[in-house]
């Protein structure tokens, strides 16, 4: 790279120590709260899988707010995480599994470099396994890109790293 140019990562990372401190808060909460009394309702960290189960369905889609609610307080973005189905579960009971996504997949990533490409801008974009690399000549033209992408909605958390002359 060039003396001249500049660059900067665009990742989506996740502190995986918040994600358990906020699924920590959860079950305490769910202990203690009066509306989940011999519900039945618990929720398992594994890694970048959360498992939430409950007697009803009702009761689960509780347990995911406070969840959420715990995450945005330990500024976990929301958009980190990914919901699937209610899947029934043995003798009566629900269960759902969350889903911490980390790193930009393939796909965003393509669609982030076809998006710095078609614009007029003066930068590069390359895709670096689950990240993408800008780089460009003037900080100007990297803080435009930066602006783009941030008001571009990919559907998952951003943060820009490694700003380097």
């Amino acid at each position: 790279m060039a003396k001249d140019s500049f660059s900067f990562d665009v990742v989506s990372e996740v502190d995986l120590q918040e994600v358990a401190n906020a699924v920590d808060q959860t079950r305490r909460e769910i202990s203690t709260r009066f509306d989940f009394k011999n519900t039945g309702t618990d929720i398992t960290r594994d890694d970048l899988l959360i498992e939430l189960r409950s007697s009803t369905e009702d009761r689960l889609k509780a347990a995911i707010e406070v969840l959420k609610e715990r995450m945005v307080k330990r500024q976990v973005p929301l958009k980190a995480i990914s919901e699937g189905p209610v899947i029934p579960a043995a003798r009566g009971t629900s269960r759902q599994n969350v889903h911490v996504n980390q790193g930009i997949s393939d796909e965003k990533a393509k669609e982030m470099t076809k998006m710095i490409r078609s614009s007029a801008m003066k930068v590069q974009a390359q895709i670096q396994g689950d990240q993408v690399r800008i780089s460009g000549k003037k900080k100007d033209d990297l803080q435009e890109a930066i602006q783009m992408l941030k008001d571009h909605d990919f559907g998952i958390a951003l943060q820009f790293v490694n700003f380097r002359p």
